[in-house]
């Protein structure tokens, strides 16, 4: 009997070693928050809507929540901090960078606008981010070398995640050629594609993220933009990048179906980014008006997206209400301002205000600088804008590219703050004297540059005829241009030097630069003239 009862406690053991193990590894997760387009929005504007006070709670919140529920948490921007407020672009966006810094940033692509100051402006900038700045595509043509720093790897939670930052080729033409021109802007695919093989082969991450900045364009129909996020996603073997987190074309990317967008979306609805060859693209709009948030499951070496949203700061919507009229109301619940960052922040704000304050002047009504209108037609704004710069040189005409007017100037008194939020480059002011058969040479280049872009050209003082993509015919203050007269132009810095793939005729004789800045000459137009009458720079 010991004998049977031993033999079928060693059966028992046996049969316990022998079968298979559960040796699957658990699940891992990920929560990747995401911002983009920044443009020296730190502080919220008059209605109360986004800043970075707000967003640092909801961050705050949904980094605390992500933590606890095991995931690993990555915060991203697409870049483009500079550019776009007075108080920031007067303090070259310190507020910002040190904001992100308090908010906790890990990393964010280096973007066309990060080049608007001399590059000495930019280093500062890095010593006040306690994060990288990131790109891959960006070398030095002296040395070959990478001109800022390609990637970093995190270690996360028990993930290893590698990020690669890239710009858009878009850079070389449309940043201030007198700064970059030291630099060379390569096709982010095929340095991706490189640089990925030797992450993998270095560090085996777990995870692949792109942060661009180079636009998300539908179904990649870029048009005359550099290819963006994307054609960056079909152009490389699948599933080579996990998710590219972008910006610069400064949409929400919410999609209605494969490659089409959806264009019902506003705040508080729900948003589905996308997928391109086994990558997610993301996008979160601009100015901080949203925290994208994403949810992912490692698991089998398979990422899948639990979750997304674009979490709208303070943002308001129209509510239509029971008698036909519409309100203004709250997209979602208030988020309250963190009041330790609101009150670092308020010293940079009061600090900019302070240089800005007081009436120059006024308008009876609206003059047009959005940018889905001055980079389509002809503008009230821009006629103002490039008489007062004929008025500092004494031109006969002048030129601006659209993408150079940055903001519109509403009826009422107006403020040194109105015009630098149109003017935040500081551009000189310069101008050429033409022979007219140069001239028309010129002009043939600079009116055939299309709508929807930077470079579409505003002209005052100017008519001219195109057919069939060629120059027929130019008039100036009405009469034809003829070839052996000499004709002076005033045009900013900017495009004289090269900018928004204008022709470069900084070196040609004939050429003059002034030390007045775009901000200057408009301020002292207005100043001038008020109160305006805009009727009398409407298009004809």
């Amino acid at each position: 009997m010991r004998i049977i009862i031993l033999f079928s406690v060693i059966l028992s053991v046996i049969g316990c070693t022998s079968a298979p193990l559960n040796t699957a590894p658990s699940p891992q997760y990920i929560t990747v928050l995401h911002t983009n387009d920044n443009h020296g929005r730190f502080w919220h504007n008059e209605k109360g809507e986004y800043g970075m006070a707000a967003r640092k709670t909801l961050i705050d919140a949904l980094r605390n929540k992500a933590q606890q529920q095991g995931h690993a948490v990555l915060l991203l921007s697409g870049g483009d901090i500079n550019t776009g407020i007075p108080e920031s672009d007067l303090q070259h966006a310190e507020p910002d960078f040190k904001g992100m810094s308090l908010l906790g940033y890990d990393a964010m692509a280096i973007g066309n606008h990060e080049f608007d100051n001399p590059l000495s402006v930019l280093a500062k900038q890095q010593q006040w981010a306690n994060f990288p700045l990131l790109s891959a595509n960006i070398f030095d043509k002296a040395t070959g070398e990478n001109a800022f720093q390609a990637y970093q790897i995190f270690e996360k939670n028990g993930l290893k995640i590698a990020v690669i930052g890239l710009t858009t080729t878009d850079t070389a033409k449309i940043a201030n050629p007198q700064y970059i021109g030291h630099l060379e802007f390569k096709d982010p695919a095929e340095v991706t594609a490189s640089l990925a093989k030797k992450i993998k082969a270095q560090y085996n991450p777990d995870i692949m993220i792109a942060v661009t900045h180079m636009g998300h364009y539908v179904d990649a129909n870029f048009g005359i933009n550099a290819p963006g996020d994307v054609t960056l996603a079909r152009s490389l073997p699948t599933n080579t990048l996990d998710m590219i987190i972008g910006g610069h074309s400064q949409e929400p990317v919410c999609m209605a179906g494969k490659n089409k967008n959806d264009d019902n979306f506003k705040p508080g609805l729900a948003c589905k980014p996308d997928q391109q060859n086994g990558t997610w693209i993301m996008q979160a709009h601009e100015w901080g008006k949203y925290v994208g948030k994403a949810e992912f499951k490692l698991e089998n070496g398979t990422l899948t997206l639990l979750d997304y949203k674009l979490m709208p700061v303070n943002l308001y919507v129209d509510e239509v209400q029971a008698d036909g009229s519409s309100k203004q109301v709250l997209a979602n619940q208030y988020i309250e301002p963190d009041p330790t960052l609101k009150a670092f922040l308020a010293t940079y704000q009061a600090k900019g205000a302070k240089q800005i304050a007081g009436k120059i002047g006024s308008v009876d009504a609206r003059l047009e600088g959005d940018r889905n209108k001055v980079r389509y037609q002809q503008t009230n704004l821009a006629r103002v804008i490039i008489q007062a710069q004929m008025n500092v040189v004494g031109a006969d005409f002048g030129l601006i590219s659209g993408g150079g007017i940055r903001s519109s100037i509403e009826a009422g008194d107006i403020s040194y703050k109105d015009i630098l939020k149109v003017h935040p480059f500081k551009n000189r002011i310069t101008y050429m004297d033409w022979q007219g058969n140069d001239l028309w040479d010129y002009l043939e280049t600079v009116t055939g540059f299309p709508v929807d872009a930077g470079a579409y050209l505003q002209y005052h003082k100017l008519a001219f005829t195109r057919k069939n993509g060629k120059l027929v015919s130019v008039f100036i203050n009405g009469k034809p241009l003829d070839k052996n007269k000499t004709y002076r132009m005033s045009l900013n810095s900017y495009n004289a030097s090269g900018g928004d793939g204008y022709p470069a005729i900084n070196k040609l004789k004939g050429f003059v630069s002034t030390d007045e800045t775009d901000a200057q000459a408009l301020k002292t137009f207005i100043m001038q003239h008020s109160p305006l009458k805009a009727a009398e720079f409407a298009p004809k």
